[in-house]
C-alpha cells in the first residue's frame, strides 16, 4: 500500500474537508479524492460520506483509523530502521522545544550520549503541536515539550517547572513598567494564561515573542522590560544594565516529555525522562 494514502485519509479524519487536505497536501483536490478511492477499493468499504455539512467517517472509517495510525507509524519506524546509522547501533529522534533548545541543547546532548554511547541521535527544535504530530506519525521517538497535544496515541510525564523571571532595564516596579517599551513572551498557552492574571495591564503589549532568548537579544539591544528563563535572566542582571522587577513573581512555565504511548515502558524512554527530570532540576536557579 502507498503510503500517501494513508496520509491523505489521516489528514482528511482531522480536516474533514477534501479541499483544506488538498491544500495542506499540496496536492489537487481531485488527486485527494483519487487516493481515497484506491484506499477504500483496497480495503474494500466506504470510508467517508460526503454532504453540504462537510466530509464524516463512516463506522468503517472509524474503525480504521487506529489501524492507519498505526500502519504509518509502523512504516516511518521502520524507515528508520534500515537507515544508515554509520557505527551507531540505532538512531534516537528527538524533538525539543525551540525555547529549550538555545538553553540547554549542549547540556542535554552530552547527557544523551553518555547514557547511550553506541546511538546515534537526531534533535530537532520545533513547535509543541508538531512535535506531538511527529510523534504520532512515528517520525520522532520522543519529544521535550511545553504543550501536551492530548491524543490517545500519545503519553506525556511532566518533568519540570522553569521559572521564568521579569527583568527590566528602566524598572524596579510593576507600577514603573512601561507598555511601549515592554516586550510580551508568548511561549505557551498555559504561559500566557499566567500572564495575563499576574500582569493584565500589560495585556497587548506593542511587542510579542515566543523565544526566550529573542527577547533577552532585543532587550540587550533596546531596553525595556520581558520575562525570560531564570538562568538567563541572572546573567543579565548580573551584567549590572538589568533588575528584577522586584514585585512581580516568577512564572513557571511547565515542562513534559512525551511519547508514543507503546514506548511508555520502553527502558530507553524511561531512562531519558528521568534523565531529562534531573537535569532541569539541577538547571533551576531556585533550587540551587
Amino acid at each position: 500500500m502507498q503510503i500517501e494514502l494513508l496520509d491523505t485519509f489521516l489528514d482528511l479524519v482531522e480536516t474533514r474537508s477534501f479541499h483544506r487536505t488538498a491544500e495542506r497536501l499540496d496536492v489537487t483536490q481531485s488527486t485527494v479524492s483519487a487516493r481515497v478511492q484506491t484506499l477504500e477499493a483496497a480495503v474494500g468499504v466506504r470510508l467517508f460520506t460526503r454532504s453540504r455539512a462537510g466530509t464524516d467517517l463512516t463506522t468503517e472509517g472509524l474503525r480504521f483509523e487506529t489501524h492507519a495510525r498505526m500502519l504509518r507509524r509502523d512504516w516511518n519506524e521502520a524507515k528508520r530502521a534500515v537507515a544508515p546509522t554509520g557505527e551507531a547501533a540505532a538512531i534516537m529522534r528527538i524533538g525539543i522545544q525551540n525555547d529549550l533548545a538555545d538553553a540547554y541543547i549542549g547540556d542535554l546532548l552530552a547527557d544523551f550520549r553518555r547514557m547511550f554511547p553506541q546511538m546515534a541521535f537526531y534533535i530537532e527544535p520545533d513547535y509543541s503541536a508538531q512535535m506531538c504530530a511527529d510523534i504520532v506519525a512515528g517520525v520522532h521517538d520522543f519529544a521535550v515539550l511545553f504543550t501536551p497535544k492530548p491524543h490517545p496515541d500519545l503519553h506525556f510525564v511532566t518533568l519540570a517547572d522553569l521559572p521564568y523571571r521579569l527583568i527590566s532595564s528602566d524598572a524596579e516596579t510593576r507600577a514603573e513598567i512601561k507598555p511601549e517599551t515592554y516586550i510580551s513572551g508568548h511561549f505557551s498557552a498555559a504561559f500566557e494564561q499566567a500572564h495575563r492574571t499576574a500582569l493584565p495591564e500589560l495585556i497587548g503589549a506593542p511587542l510579542s515573542v515566543g523565544q526566550s532568548s529573542t527577547i533577552a537579544s532585543l532587550l540587550l539591544a533596546m531596553g525595556g522590560s520581558g520575562f525570560v528563563m531564570a538562568e538567563k535572566a541572572a546573567e543579565m542582571v548580573a551584567t549590572g544594565r538589568f533588575k528584577y522587577v522586584a514585585d512581580v513573581d516568577a512564572i513557571d512555565q511547565p515542562v513534559f516529555a512525551a511519547m508514543h504511548l507503546r514506548q511508555r515502558v520502553s527502558k530507553a524512554h524511561r531512562k531519558l525522562t528521568r534523565m531529562l527530570a534531573k537535569r532541569f532540576l539541577r538547571s533551576d536557579p531556585a533550587r540551587g
